[in-house]
């Protein structure tokens, strides 16, 4: 069997080093699908910011506007639930509000980056 001249086959044949399957210019390429996850999570980033939920207690009594990035827009609160005898309950329809919304925020970028990351729970997307 003759001997090559020491270069692997595949370099040879794909010309310039490269592996089979990469043409001219495909080391090039390598970091577009890293590029593309990031320009995902980002426009998913800016669509939950824009986003919307309402947490509510009490019936309603209590409510709160978050947004998908959990960042509290807006609280409405009726009325005849600020009783100055029972300042406690207000409080406490206030935090349930907060934490219904949060939930429904967490389920949003659940759903949004989900998508994205094919269900896997990367940390630092703040998914938890």
């Amino acid at each position: 069997m003759a001997k090559g001249s020491g270069r692997n086959r595949y370099l040879r044949r794909a010309g310039g080093g490269a592996l089979p399957g990469m043409g001219a210019g495909a080391g090039k390429g390598a970091a577009n699908p890293l590029a593309a996850a990031q320009e995902m999570l980002a426009k998913a980033q800016e669509e939950l910011a824009n986003s919307l939920v309402e947490g509510s207690a009490g019936g309603g009594a209590v409510r709160i506007s978050m947004s998908g990035d959990q960042k509290i827009k807006g609280i409405e609160i009726e009325p005849e639930v600020v009783d100055p005898e029972d300042v406690q309950m207000l409080q406490d329809l206030i935090m349930a509000a907060i934490a219904d919304a949060s939930e429904k925020a967490n389920d949003l970028q659940a759903k949004s980056f989900g998508a994205i990351t094919g269900g896997l729970n990367l940390p630092g997307l703040g998914l938890g």
